[in-house]
């Protein structure tokens, strides 16, 4: 499970192992996306595997999905090749962008950057100004945008972080420094 505190002590205590488990790195995604690729037989070349592969965000439930598509995207557009290009305009109609961000990611940042200066704000706050269901974008989304080191969840809520202004081409904030009285 994603959610091991919810499984009761008693349960936990019988497992005689605890595992965890992270998102892949980039190396090893990349073979994921090639042997997939192999397995659908679909002609690419090593850069355009790679580009999929670098925006999966470390999961390849999401690499073979964005593999499908692309693939879809040059049966029609590049006589059934991918290669880097053809893989970077794919993924850009796809709206996946550089770092594997997908339009609800940047709903989320830009939601709480625009709408509440940065943040702190309350999940379900969030979740009602981009009309999406708080435990999505607590399970679905939070996580990523954790680990890539644009979100932060803090006592008063989630506020963006620099990276997040930056990614997103907004102005960074000023830095808040406490003014001596």
């Amino acid at each position: 499970t994603t959610r091991y505190g919810m499984v009761s002590a008693p349960l936990r205590e019988r497992f005689g192992v605890t595992h965890r488990l992270n998102f892949y790195d980039e190396s090893a995604m990349s073979t994921i996306v090639g042997r997939s690729a192999k397995i659908l037989d679909i002609n690419a070349h090593e850069d355009g595997l790679a580009e999929i592969a670098r925006r999966s965000r470390g999961t390849p439930r999401v690499a073979n999905r964005l593999l499908k598509r692309v693939r879809d995207y040059a049966q029609v557009k590049a006589d059934n090749m991918i290669s880097g290009t053809v893989a970077r305009d794919a993924l850009l109609q796809l709206e996946v962008d550089a770092v594997g961000l997908d339009t609800m990611d940047r709903m989320v940042l830009r939601s709480i950057i625009e709408n509440f200066s940065g943040g702190p704000v309350g999940l379900e706050t969030i979740a009602a100004s981009i009309s999406e269901d708080a435990d999505t974008i607590m399970d679905v989304y939070e996580p990523f945008l954790l680990q890539m080191g644009f979100l932060d969840r803090t006592r008063s809520g989630r506020t963006a972080t620099r990276r997040a202004y930056e990614h997103l081409g907004f102005p960074p904030p000023e830095e808040k420094t406490e003014r001596a009285q």
